[in-house]
């Protein structure tokens, strides 16, 4: 049976097992541009307001012999179009035999069951379909895009909700008046009263500083359709039975509270690019905000907004088989959150030497590292070069999907000292592995890191 062999140049010093996903396909487009009887196959995902996503390769010839090594680099590329995009129907066209074998793991009780269930009802409002086609009949790309944000005068509110703080910022003619970052504990609460009343308290301190209010904008962690929550790691304590009715509508419930005023609110990860794209007035551009977990948003070329979902948290970075960091929620190995967030720095601590008291919540842990690589501790600056490599190499698994020239690296891992050797480390990766790869990082003021996502919010 064909074997791929990746040979990376950099390791991450604190996770020598890690397999980077861009060069593990990577090696596998060489192997099936070197058989003779490769096929084309193209992935299409369609959504339900008639988008089409389209991801188009090179694959082995579709026998059973080539169906583990062609399932693997079809299902993680699916995987990450999933999240990236979004999709109710996937389509492999040219490739019957993979389709049938992805149709049977991302099933109600297959492997991807959270995929299916997500995917499906929850965001979609719909089943979800794996389907089979000639790659004659494969859908052609259908792109969607929108023009959100630099609305910036008048009296205005952002709020930006993250998972171990709320920031909240009171906004005139784009000069913030007001900043104020409220620690919280969202994740595990029971209650969706500790979430609305939060957010309330945090909206009425703005306002206090304002003449009145033009408009309210906010971003969050999570999929967002029409100011309505469908699936958000802020709110997972809350019963499955008791999302749709208390969940979904907490936004909505909290717009009343301002009669007559604009109210908007979208993923966390979409107002980190739109803040990217303001500050550096450049477009083409990722921001990806390092927090609780891997928020991400995307700009087009053009300046625009999409219809993606670009929950990279959930999509593969690190394709190791043995024993790879699984996501808890999703259930799932290999995913962003597990290398570009604080779940990350909680991975490597005990590699890094540091030994914390059993129980230490994740962004106390980040706390003693930072406090620690300010004080030039050796273990610390490990943990950031470390979770640099991981951005590198994650980087450019980000380019094949998307028309990427610009990254804003935002969020509290990427605070200090630490963030510039994240940066380093990952300008090293891209330079020495990708060298075909334009990609710039560009990193804010310690100010607009924290606070960046509630202003721009507050222009939506």
């Amino acid at each position: 049976m064909k074997k791929i062999q990746v040979n990376s140049r950099i390791f991450p010093e604190l996770d020598p097992g890690f397999v980077p996903a861009a060069l593990w396909n990577r090696e596998y487009r060489k192997l099936a541009a070197s058989e003779s009887d490769s096929i084309d196959i193209a992935i299409t995902l369609e959504r339900a307001n008639g988008a089409v996503s389209r991801f188009d390769s090179k694959l082995l010839a579709d026998t059973e012999e080539n169906l583990p090594l062609n399932f693997r680099y079809v299902e993680r590329i699916v995987k990450f179009m999933l999240w990236a995009f979004g999709g109710k129907t996937v389509t492999v066209a040219g490739a019957p035999l993979v389709a049938a074998e992805l149709a049977k793991v991302y099933s109600a009780d297959g492997q991807r069951a959270f995929d299916y269930q997500v995917m499906g009802e929850r965001i979609y409002g719909g089943k979800f379909e794996v389907r089979s086609c000639a790659y004659a009949d494969a859908m052609p790309e259908k792109k969607i895009s929108v023009k959100l944000g630099g609305n910036f005068e008048g009296c205005r509110i952002g709020f930006d909700l993250g998972g171990s703080d709320r920031k909240c910022a009171a906004v005139i003619d784009g000069k913030a008046v007001h900043s104020e970052e409220v620690v919280w504990d969202p994740y595990f609460q029971k209650d969706v009263n500790y979430h609305r009343e939060g957010i309330l308290d945090s909206l009425r301190r703005a306002a206090a500083k304002l003449p009145r209010i033009d408009a309210i904008g906010g971003s969050a962690a999570g999929v967002y359709v029409d100011n309505q929550p469908r699936i958000a790691s802020l709110f997972r304590g809350i019963p499955e039975a008791d999302f749709k009715s208390k969940v979904q509508p907490i936004f909505l419930e909290i717009a009343k509270e301002f009669p007559g005023v604009p109210f908007v609110v979208l993923n966390d990860g979409e107002v980190t690019a739109l803040a990217g794209a303001v500050s550096l007035e450049k477009n083409a551009l990722i921001g990806l905000a390092m927090g609780t977990s891997e928020a991400v948003g995307y700009v087009t070329p053009e300046g625009n907004l999409t219809d993606y979902l670009n929950e990279l948290a959930f999509a593969p970075v690190d394709y190791r088989e043995d024993n790879p960091p699984k996501d808890e929620w999703s259930g799932d190995a290999g995913v962003g959150a597990m290398y570009l967030s604080q779940q990350a720095v909680g991975r490597l601590v005990k590699p890094a030497g540091f030994d914390f008291p059993e129980g230490t919540a994740l962004p106390e842990i980040l706390k003693l590292v930072q406090k620690a690589r300010s004080e030039n501790d050796p273990r610390a600056s490990a943990i950031y070069r470390s979770v640099g490599v991981y951005l590198g190499y994650a980087i450019a698994h980000y380019a094949d999907f998307y028309d990427l020239e610009n990254l804003l690296l935002l969020g509290r891992v990427s605070s200090g000292e630490g963030g510039n050797e994240i940066i380093n480390e990952a300008a090293k990766v891209l330079k020495e592995e990708f060298p075909e790869l334009n990609v710039v990082i560009h990193i804010p003021d310690e100010t607009f890191k924290r606070h960046g996502q509630a202003v721009i919010a507050a222009s939506l």
